[in-house]
Order: C-alpha cells, then sequence, then structure tokens
C-alpha cells in the first residue's frame, strides 16, 4: 500500500520527515508508493492542465569518472524510444495534442517534464513512464544524437560568458564533479558507447531513485492510481556496483589559491567574476541569506555595487549576483561586465564593499527593500502549476519538501546581524576565487 507521509501545515513544522501543508487550500502531500517511487501531488483546479515533472538522482555527480558526459547523453537518449514505443513518437503524441515536454540535466539530477490538458494524463503518463524505465538507447539514434550534443558543446563552448564561468567552477571545485561541465568535453563525448549508457540507465533509472511531481487537475487517488500502474519496480538483476562513483575524496574548496584570466579575440567586454564556496542544501536557511546579501549588492537601482560601479562611477555595463543551491556545496557569484582597463578597480570596489558589509550592520530599511523584492519574486515564481511543480520536485528531491513555500517566511525573519554574519562567515577574502576574460588578439589561458 502507498505510504503517506505524516502531515503539517507551514504555520507548525518540525524537522523530519513530514511532508504535506497546504497552499492556496489546496493538499500538498508526498507518498512513497510501493515501488520506491515518491510521488508529490497537488490537486489544482483553476485551470484545465496537468504539469508531471520526474526527477531522477543521475546527474553528473552520478557518474562513474571514466564516463563523464553520460548524464546528459542519456537524457538526450531517453527520447529515443522504447521496445515499444518507436523514436519521435512520444514528441508527437505530446505536442499533437498542444503539449510540451522537455528535460534538464544539472550536476545533481536528471529531470523530465511534459505539460499536457488534465484531461490527457491517462494517456500520456504511461508513454512518459515507459520512456525513462525502458529506454532501448538505439545504436543508429545514438550515433545521431551523438552529432547533436558535439554541436551543442560547440554553441556553448563560442559563448565568453560560459568559458569565463566555467573556469570559475574548475577553479573553485577542482576535481569535484561539480567543476566538470555538465555537458563533457568533444572528446569526452566522442568516447562514449552506447552500452555504458544503457548500463548507466540499469544502474539509476529505477522507480526507487525517482521522484514524481502531478499537480494541476487531477486528485491524490487518480494520481497514485496512475503512478502505481505505470511506474512499477523494475527487476534487472545486479545492481552494477562497479558503475557506482568513488567517492571524492578531494574537499571542495575552502580558499581561493587561483585566478584563472583568459584572453579571447573579437569580445568588447571584459568579464570579471567572483566566486565564494556557499553551504550545502542542509544549510538551506544560510543559503536564503545569500539572496539577501546577493539583492542588497547587485538587485536594482538602490543596490550598493549598481549605485557606486554603474551610476556614480560608471566603471562598468553591469553587474549581476546570485547563489546557486546544490547538494554538497552551493555557489555565490558575483559578475560583472565592463571595460578592461576598470578590471582591478571594480574588484577594488567589490572588495570594499563586502568588507563594510562583514564590518558594519545595514540599515533596517535596506533589509526590508532586499525582503520586499525576494518575497515577491518568490510570489511570482509560484503562480502557475508549471512553476510549482519545479518547486515541489526540486525540494522534493532534496527531500526537503517542507521548505518548498516557506521561503518568504525565512527571508522576513532575517535581521541585520544574520546578514552580517554571513557576510562574515562565506565572502571572506581567502575564500575568493576570480576569473576573468579580456580581448586578445590571440587566445590564451593562465592559472595563478
Amino acid at each position: 500500500m502507498p505510504k503517506v507521509m505524516p502531515s503539517w501545515t507551514t504555520q507548525d513544522c518540525p524537522q523530519g520527515s513530514s511532508q504535506d501543508f497546504n497552499q492556496d487550500s489546496n493538499l500538498v502531500q508526498a507518498v512513497q508508493l510501493d515501488s520506491g517511487l515518491t510521488l508529490i501531488h497537488q490537486q489544482v483546479t483553476a485551470t484545465p492542465v496537468t504539469v508531471v515533472d520526474v526527477w531522477v538522482h543521475a546527474g553528473v555527480c552520478a557518474e562513474p569518472h571514466s564516463w563523464p558526459g553520460s548524464a546528459h547523453f542519456l537524457e538526450h537518449m531517453i527520447f529515443k524510444g522504447t521496445p515499444t514505443l518507436a523514436p519521435g513518437m512520444f514528441d508527437w503524441m505530446i505536442e499533437g495534442q498542444g503539449g510540451v515536454t522537455n528535460a534538464v540535466t544539472s550536476h545533481d539530477h536528471a529531470h523530465y517534464f511534459m505539460i499536457t490538458a488534465a484531461t490527457d494524463l491517462a494517456q500520456t503518463l504511461p508513454y512518459l513512464a515507459d520512456l525513462l524505465l525502458n529506454a532501448a538507447i538505439p545504436i543508429t539514434e545514438f550515433e545521431a544524437e551523438r552529432q547533436v550534443i558535439l554541436a551543442e558543446i560547440a554553441q556553448m563552448q563560442a559563448n565568453p560568458d560560459w568559458q569565463v564561468y566555467h573556469a570559475l567552477l574548475r577553479g573553485i571545485y577542482g576535481a569535484h564533479p561539480y567543476g566538470r561541465p555538465v555537458l563533457g568535453s568533444p572528446e569526452q563525448v566522442q568516447q562514449r558507447s552506447a552500452s555504458e549508457l544503457r548500463l548507466f540507465h540499469q544502474m539509476y533509472y529505477q522507480p526507487n531513485n525517482m521522484t514524481l511531481v502531478v499537480v494541476g487537475d487531477v486528485s491524490r487517488d487518480r494520481a497514485i492510481d496512475l503512478a502505481s500502474k505505470h511506474f512499477q519496480a523494475l527487476h534487472r538483476g545486479s545492481c552494477f556496483p562497479s558503475l557506482r562513483p568513488r567517492p571524492i575524496k578531494t574537499p571542495l574548496a575552502e580558499s581561493a589559491r587561483s585566478h584563472c584570466m583568459l584572453r579571447l579575440p573579437g569580445i568588447e567586454q571584459a568579464r570579471l567574476m567572483m566566486a565564494w564556496l556557499g553551504p550545502s542544501l542542509d544549510e538551506l536557511e544560510d543559503g536564503y541569506g545569500l539572496d539577501v546579501l546577493a539583492t542588497l549588492l547587485t538587485g536594482g537601482r538602490r543596490a550598493r555595487l549598481v549605485q557606486e560601479l554603474c551610476d556614480q562611477r560608471q566603471w562598468i555595463y553591469s553587474i549581476d549576483s546570485s547563489f546557486t543551491a546544490q547538494h554538497q556545496g552551493g555557489i555565490f557569484t558575483i559578475s560583472a561586465w565592463l571595460p578592461a582597463p576598470n578590471m582591478a578597480a571594480v574588484k577594488g570596489v567589490i572588495n570594499e564593499t563586502i568588507a563594510e558589509l562583514q564590518s558594519t550592520l545595514i540599515q533596517e530599511e535596506d533589509l526590508q527593500r532586499c525582503q520586499r523584492l525576494l518575497c515577491h519574486d518568490f510570489i511570482f515564481s509560484t503562480e502557475t502549476p508549471s512553476q510549482l511543480a519545479g518547486i515541489y520536485g526540486y525540494y522534493g528531491v532534496c527531500n526537503q519538501l517542507h521548505r518548498a513555500l516557506t521561503y518568504a517566511t525565512v527571508i522576513q525573519k532575517m535581521t541585520p546581524a544574520d546578514v552580517q554574519r554571513l557576510a562574515q562567515q562565506y565572502l571572506t577574502p581567502r575564500r575568493c576565487t576570480l576569473a576573468t576574460l579580456e580581448p586578445d588578439e590571440a587566445a590564451s589561458g593562465l592559472w595563478v
């Protein structure tokens, strides 16, 4: 029988496995099915659509060290059919009924989603389940898709912002999988084989390694019935333990020992990127606090770095900062687009601004501005079933479903002392990694 996890509300949220709460009077509930699949459901009757989002613990971090690029390559091959479903038929059926489908691979997960009319769910969900559980990975489709991925990599590598960002990731994460591009390199993709992907699929694409999110005009009992029927446990023999990635012994970088300086011909703007290792998902409230810091620095015309560097000194074209949460360690970044001669001066102002945040409490009105912007952004990000499904899936697969709709509550409780503590704890100079990109006649790269 399905196991319904204990209930709670956003007003009374104990720590632990509690997984139910109310949002707009509709219950959000996580249920563990007999197959091991976790189902997260919310019925939304205001719109006649249903969003299905399946999250799999099969991102870059799951790749065997000798198989880089496997997770993303497999994401492409999932859509290439099964023993009973021809390549392209799934897309044709979904899009032919006005639906939408796509997939994304990250360092921690791969997830697959579709949006269909609620009345079509019983016809479309079986096909998605068939693709995920029974992907055939035919060799002819494999070779054709290899060329698609190589073209995708070439397109990304031609983007200067992609180049400097991935140089930054290599600098801050080192040998950890977070330092590798999700797509892999052209050489790595050329080395992959269909048999490797079949084994990788057999290892990780099991119901007990998946979280299925269903949000829309479908009842909980109907969602459980369909999920139980079509996401059944598979018996594929051994778990191929030799495929399991060895634990990464190199710890995540605690301090900066590198500065990557890139030079590329033909670019008009230099780039300055600064990064600090942030909290893991076990310390998610600190991550929310880093959102406040990012907003304080670059969020809106009244943000400190925007006023200082854009409006007053006019040293940069634009600037942005953000915190990206990940299972084993997030990353806080500041990115500036600027004329190359201003690089050192801009870096100095950024460091001075951060030092001031570490030594002096911010004004209450500055904090309230950041809280207001972040809470409004969060409200706007939970308006549609597809937005809700993405939030529930992300937090659910991280075993943090109870945090899915408490973001604004945590943000509103932040104090100036909290902001100062986080700046002191995470944004210290010794933890900063740099990557810069400047125009040059010949491409080159140097680590110092």
